[in-house]
């Protein structure tokens, strides 16, 4: 999982940097980049039954080896068309290899373990895309080693898991919960998830170009990416436990807050070392708010729905990050090259409305906190794991042993 979420890393970074060098404009990137989101939506849906079909191992094989070859591509061409179409093809497959390895993990952990495992994923899933940008300002001579590097450490994904001894889990595909269904339970959620996730898709896409925009050069717009998520990665423990232990409304009030002056200071100073330190605050600020709304959607959920309600959430998540990504480069040169940022301020102070609405009109359930709130898993593909709790309440449906198919 570390070289996957090091190749995907680098592989949406450097796209976004070799679209602005071969003339692609903001548009283009735009939407070569909202391919992979778009391919998402389909993923997260067909993995479970690819699993249940041919089992973890040879799904796993075949989904890493489609990505490897798209990589290969993007080396080969020079086109939007071709490298939207591979961006389309990794989106269906990337969110798939997710699946495939936490329902894995979920099978295989002992409960005595189990948050020990989770933790250490969500560290890699964090951590692998930070190291992965900040490969793209590595030396390049001929413009194919950084796309080499990817196919590599992609394929290479593949060989601890076909040498391992241990087999793989029996599989059920987990049913599903109408969107309509979880509205009900939590407007909240699934507003807020929606509203966040564009941002997320715009920050994360747009940075780059934006930096770049501000005179940066390569390796720099890769830095100022790379320092925003580690920031995101560092802030996702303390802040889960403060949503854990008071009402998670008021956590993402603070957020939306917090996210909304940085963007608008952002918009009035925008001097280069403040462009690091706002974007970083706007990071650390947002990307913890998916995992919030989340765990605030399972304080209300029922034994059985939790399992299907972490894939509609993951699925709004997916179609979040398409608008995001879609819309978000286009705005950097709007309003004197002050759009993201008008943007992004735009939408945190919805999501703190949303939050300010939903707790003046109901209370904070008694048991809030009860469910721990969990690392976003990177913008390139989230996946199924909400909490420890969703754990013990899927292993009956996973099993905990099965044959290698």
């Amino acid at each position: 999982m570390l070289m996957l979420m090091v190749a995907n890393g680098l592989l949406g970074t450097l796209l976004t940097i070799r679209g602005n060098e071969l003339g692609f404009s903001i548009l283009t990137i735009s939407l070569m980049q909202a391919s992979y989101p778009l391919g998402a939506l389909a993923g997260t849906v067909a993995a479970p039954q690819l699993i249940e079909k041919v089992g973890h191992i040879r799904a796993f094989s075949a989904l890493a080896s489609l990505v490897s070859i798209a990589a290969i591509v993007h080396l080969l061409t020079s086109d939007p068309y071709s490298w939207s179409l591979m961006r389309l093809l990794s989106g269906v497959c990337l969110p798939g290899l997710y699946v495939i390895t936490e329902s894995w993990l979920h099978a295989k952990a002992e409960n005595r373990m189990r948050a020990q495992i989770l933790s250490i994923y969500f560290m890699i899933q964090l951590g692998g895309p930070a190291l992965g940008t900040a490969m793209v300002g590595l030396p390049d001579p001929t413009g194919a080693m950084l796309f080499g590097a990817v196919s590599i450490l992609i394929s290479l994904s593949i060989v601890p898991l076909l040498l391992s001894d241990n087999r793989a889990p029996a599989y059920v595909v987990p049913e599903r919960m109408r969107l309509r269904e979880l509205y009900r339970v939590s407007p909240m959620a699934v507003a807020g998830i929606f509203v966040v996730s564009i941002g997320f898709g715009a920050w994360f896409i747009s940075l780059p170009l934006y930096a770049l925009a501000r005179g940066f050069n390569e390796a720099q717009a890769s830095g100022v990416l790379v320092v925003a998520m580690i920031a995101s990665a560092l802030v996702q423990y303390p802040v889960g436990w403060i949503a854990d232990h008071f009402d998670r409304r008021k956590v993402v009030i603070v957020l939306g807050v917090v996210a909304a002056a940085a963007a608008i200071w952002l918009a009035i100073d925008r001097t280069p070392g403040h462009v690091v330190i706002g974007f970083a605050v706007i990071a650390a600020a947002t990307l913890p708010i998916y995992s919030i709304l989340a765990a605030h959607a399972n304080d209300h959920l029922t034994y059985a729905q939790i399992v299907p309600a972490s894939g509609t959430m993951a699925f709004l998540l997916q179609l979040g990050q398409f608008f995001g990504a879609l819309i978000g480069p286009n705005t950097i040169p709007l309003a004197g090259g002050r759009g993201l940022l008008i943007m992004l301020a735009g939408i945190c102070i919805v999501v703190t409305v949303i939050a300010v609405a939903r707790r003046a009109r109901t209370q904070a359930p008694q048991e809030t906190g009860e469910t721990p709130a969990t690392g976003v898993l990177g913008i390139a593909q989230p996946g199924v794991f909400q909490a420890e709790v969703m754990a013990d309440k899927a292993e009956a449906r996973l099993g905990a042993t099965g044959s290698e198919r």
